[in-house]
């Protein structure tokens, strides 16, 4: 059970409209399916304690199931639950149980959400991982939706652009 394996807790439950967004603040994560679930960055709240970084993002209800590792503290909005491992688990094994929880996907059809059953869903034990996870070497993919460096960028002088017929470039068909 999932439960077995993490402690399960419900998020912070804000509401991204109620919050100063803020693009040096922390990430708000919410029930969408893009992104890493992460909807906005917004202010840090006097009194409300980020969730720590290295738990997993479960959405209850929107796009339910799905789930992400969060590398930064993060808050949340309504119905959804972070994971915390009840032993130490690298980051390659924490993505695999993300793909494990969003495999429960089907089960949560017609408007469904997880919020009772999630504690209590069949996932793999941690014996039971398969050994190419072990192997993934997750850093590889650090920096990867950083902009390109070195990338040439033409300079575009339209003052020299040049009229043309589109029949010129392409074969026209109806």
């Amino acid at each position: 059970k999932v439960s077995e394996l993490f402690e399960v807790y419900y998020g912070v439950n804000m509401e991204l409209n109620a919050v100063v967004k803020d693009p040096n603040g922390i990430n708000f994560v919410s029930r969408t399916a893009k992104n890493n679930g992460v909807a906005a960055r917004v202010s840090i709240i006097d009194g409300v304690a980020p969730i720590p970084a290295g738990t997993i993002s479960v959405a209850g209800g929107g796009s339910v199931m799905e789930s992400f590792l969060q590398p930064e503290p993060y808050y949340s909005g309504r119905d959804l639950y972070y994971l915390v491992s009840r032993v130490d688990m690298t980051d390659a094994q924490k993505l695999y149980y993300c793909s494990c929880l969003r495999a429960n996907k089907y089960r949560f059809n017609y408007g469904r959400q997880a919020n009772r059953t999630l504690r209590d869903l069949i996932i793999p034990d941690l014996a039971d991982i398969p050994a190419w996870v072990a192997g993934a070497d997750v850093a590889l993919f650090g920096g990867a939706n950083a902009p390109a460096l070195n990338i040439l960028t033409p300079d575009l002088n339209p003052s020299e652009w040049q009229s043309f017929k589109i029949s010129e470039l392409f074969t026209l068909k109806k």
